[in-house]
């Protein structure tokens, strides 16, 4: 059931009380309206104390103690806009109608005042309060949503690993490994993640979600779970990648899929086994500054089909080797003038990291992208996993 208008006639005119209550007594009994009433300005504001949900205030402007214009801009102060005013006055004061209206009032009546009239500014009033108090809703379920996806980045942020030194591994001095990812919107669909599988083998991963917002950051948490779930007990990434987008491929809704680069190095040797799930082609930076871009095996992406074939591939990291991984968020990054940052300007970029350590190398595209990108807002994640081999 609908709550009550409820309505506070202001005025020294005892006789106005008893006309308003038997003109709209239908109302009142049908639980419609809800009348208040006070005999000047500062009686008016002890009612508003204790009944500070008033919709509509029927003020008349003359009134001993504290007249109408007085009391308005009393009520301006509150700064509510769903509280609407209708001021009442004789039909030749014009001058204070006006004022009245210059100063916020929301219509106004004269004396004597036709009750049919008044009727119809009171119903133009309730739409007009029906509208603010929607508006004030979605303003508060927007500032709680902004509220829920801070927390989902912050959440999202603490998942992905901050910490680039391997724990526990005897040859971790043997890489240096650095990754950032920042996202479009509160949060994104973007992850990296490497992870020990044993004494000498690495799982790494570059991947990225269809979509944006929170299904994308969801999708993603799951993606990054089973990956790691699977590849902490295999070798084989073309075998991590076939059981985890069976496992993806089962529960994705709304036909959701992930573009993924999932890779094992073994830190003794340099090489590196990996399977490319429809993601873009990274990239090997050698010493002498030439850039090799590695193969694909023409793999969908995850959780697209169950059932699906995935091929690996090899590739090896000679001491100084650099591998880069990143999603299209840097390639496809635009420019005010809607050019995009494009693959070649990334691999001409390259070179001028050989010298720099991982986390030089990220900083560096990272810093790159956004300024070629200038004020040109952020249309996706950007996403970026080096990994050295010293």
């Amino acid at each position: 059931m609908d709550l009550p208008i409820k309505i506070l006639s202001v005025d020294d005119e005892v006789d106005l009380e008893l006309l308003l209550t038997q003109y709209f007594r239908r109302k009142i009994r049908k639980g419609e309206y809800e009348f208040y009433f006070a005999h000047n300005g500062l009686e008016a504001l002890k009612v508003m104390l204790e009944h500070p949900d008033i919709d509509i205030i029927l003020s008349d402007i003359n009134m001993p103690e504290m007249d109408g214009l007085t009391l308005l801009a009393r009520i301006n102060e509150m700064r509510r806009p769903g509280l609407k005013c209708i001021m009442v006055s004789a039909y030749g004061d014009m001058d204070n109608i006006r004022q009245a209206m210059n100063s916020g009032a929301f219509d106004f009546a004269t004396k004597p005042i036709d009750l049919d009239d008044l009727q119809r500014t009171i119903d133009k009033a309730v739409e007009q309060i029906a509208y603010v108090k929607e508006a004030e809703k979605e303003r508060g379920e927007l500032r709680d949503l902004h509220s829920d996806l801070s927390v989902a980045r912050e959440i999202q942020h603490a998942i992905l690993p901050r910490e680039f030194r391997l724990q526990k591994m005897p040859l971790a001095d043997t890489i240096d490994l650095n990754a950032s990812m920042e996202a479009a919107k509160d949060v994104g669909g973007d992850f990296y993640d490497f992870f020990r599988i044993d004494d000498t083998h690495l799982g790494f991963t570059m991947a990225d979600v269809s979509g944006k917002g929170i299904p994308a950051a969801i999708f993603m948490a799951v993606s990054r779970t089973l990956i790691k779930a699977t590849g902490m007990h295999n070798l084989s990434s073309a075998a991590v990648m076939k059981d985890a987008n069976n496992m993806l491929a089962s529960e994705s809704l709304d036909s959701m899929f992930v573009t993924v680069f999932y890779g094992v190095m073994d830190l003794e040797t340099g090489r590196i086994d990996y399977t490319n799930a429809g993601h873009n082609q990274p990239y090997v930076l050698h010493p002498d500054g030439v850039v090799e871009k590695l193969p694909t095996q023409g793999n969908m992406a995850l959780g697209a089909f169950e059932g699906l074939p995935y091929t690996s591939g090899e590739v090896t990291l000679a001491p100084g080797d650099i591998l880069v991984t990143y999603t299209d968020g840097v390639t496809e990054a635009e420019n005010e003038s809607h050019e995009q940052f494009g693959e070649e300007a990334l691999e001409a970029l390259l070179p001028n990291y050989v010298t720099a350590s991982a986390a030089g190398m990220v900083e560096g595209i990272r810093s790159q992208v956004q300024n070629f990108a200038g004020e040109a807002p952020q249309s996706d994640d950007i996403t970026v996993l080096v990994i050295k081999r010293k």
